[in-house]
């Protein structure tokens, strides 16, 4: 299928054109059709499957640019995710510049967003839950006049507390917008507000053909009790990425390995949301000028920046939250090309690993040796190796088993006798046994 099979007005076929997109994802191709149709829709599907375009295209499509009014809004729950939608939106807007599309959110400058609305009412409205609904409940913004509302990441924005905002947007609305919920999981919390608020709902559910692109490397590599800093560090000095992001799990984390990497010379930028936001937009903007080959991240940016280009993935932890590993790798790898997933343990992540593996990773076990990632031992390579033991009797069971107690000191030495003695009988009968069938040998030969 392409993209032209849609039937989307000239416009949005010259904007699909010029970022040369020509065949849908799996995701657009299932569910663009039903939101076409007006129907409301929870669409789950993992990261980086497609489903920004999902919405927008529709959107675009069923847009008129003669209304001054907002025909849509879109909430999004980091403001570099909602920032990557209104990006993704520019471009359609290029070739037709009577569409307006306007992005608000937190950190910025409210009085000049309200001074704008002023000015005119944009089509599409984007932003953070909590910035829009401020906008909203002002009188600013007047989005009561949509047709349709998105939430987009639904299971990130309950992580972050934003459910509340995004309750009393979908509030404002009343029953005739429709509903499109984009999440690469569907969470229990969730419910309730589905229930409240969409239709007789499409439940589409992509799944997932593998929980990581086959395209991606997974690299295991113990710390050995070691820093992690300097495992980092020496990694900066063996892999050459394109761009490479670190994951840590805390904002503080990420502060201390951005310090040490860049006190040994190294260019890393570090984004989290204690970073301000201006700080946070020069930051973003110049790795997507690609000024920096390192950027170190906590989970929120797993899901919520793009990053193009990212050829490999550093862990310096496995994420308290196990679906998070799945984000972070899915940052690398995508559209086909190669990548590398490199994620530093501890003997205590063991059990984390086996959760891990039981989502169908596959881990390649390895080590540095001589500045040299080479590959390494499996983990698990003791309880391959040992031997099925042999059959005892329940007598000797019984005394192995009371050994492993605390006991005085020469009851050790009769057990050890004992399993002893009973090894002696066993190759006694077994001689006694061979000597029976030699002597009925003999007999048979007369």
């Amino acid at each position: 299928m392409k993209f032209t099979d849609f039937n989307f007005n000239d416009n949005i076929n010259q904007a699909l054109g010029s970022i040369k997109f020509i065949q849908p994802t799996e995701v657009q191709e299932k569910l663009i059709p039903i939101i076409l149709k007006g129907r409301d829709l929870v669409g789950e599907s993992k990261t980086g499957s497609g489903k920004t375009h999902t919405f927008l295209l529709p959107i675009f499509q069923k847009l008129n640019p003669e209304l001054d009014e907002v025909q849509a809004v879109i909430a999004a729950p980091s403001r570099e995710l909602a920032t990557q939608i209104y990006e993704a939106a520019k471009v359609f807007v290029k070739f037709d510049e009577r569409i307006k599309v306007s992005n608000f959110v937190g950190g910025t400058d409210k009085v000049r967003q309200i001074r704008k609305l002023e000015a005119g009412q944009p089509h599409i409205v984007i932003g953070t839950p909590g910035r829009l609904w401020d906008l909203m409940s002002e009188g600013s913004l007047k989005a009561y006049t949509a047709k349709t509302f998105v939430v987009d990441e639904a299971d990130m924005t309950l992580d972050m507390g934003f459910l509340a905002e995004v309750d009393k947007i979908a509030a404002s609305f009343g029953d005739k917008v429709q509903m499109l919920v984009f999440s690469a999981t569907i969470p229990q919390k969730l419910q309730p507000f589905l229930k409240k608020y969409l239709s007789n709902p499409v439940m589409e559910k992509i799944a997932n053909k593998t929980v990581i692109s086959d395209t991606i490397e997974n690299w295991l590599l113990s710390n050995k009790g070691a820093s992690n800093n300097q495992l980092i560090l020496q990694l900066t000095q063996i892999i050459n990425p394109y761009m490479a992001m670190i994951f840590a799990n805390t904002k503080g984390r990420v502060d201390e390995i951005h310090a040490f990497l860049t006190n040994n010379g190294v260019k890393a930028a570090k984004i989290h949301g204690d970073i301000p936001p201006r700080e946070r937009k020069r930051t973003m903007n110049a790795i997507k000028n690609l000024d920096y080959q390192y950027v170190i991240a906590t989970d929120i940016a797993a899901r919520g920046i793009d990053i193009e280009g990212v050829s490999h993935i550093i862990n310096d932890e496995i994420p308290q939250d196990l679906t998070f590993f799945v984000h972070r790798v899915g940052r690398s790898g995508r559209n086909g090309l190669k990548g590398t997933a490199i994620t530093i343990y501890a003997p205590s992540d063991d059990a984390s690993i086996r959760e891990i593996e039981k989502m169908g990773v596959k881990f390649e076990p390895k080590a540095i040796r001589n500045g040299e990632i080479i590959d390494s031992y499996d983990r698990d390579r003791r309880e391959k190796r040992t031997k099925a033991p042999a059959e005892i009797s329940n007598l000797t069971r019984g005394a192995i088993a009371k050994g492993k107690k605390k006991v005085k000191p020469g009851y050790k030495r009769a057990i050890k006798w004992q399993i002893e003695e009973e090894n002696k009988k066993k190759r006694r009968a077994e001689r006694n046994k061979n000597a029976r069938k030699q002597r009925e040998s003999r007999k048979q030969s007369f």
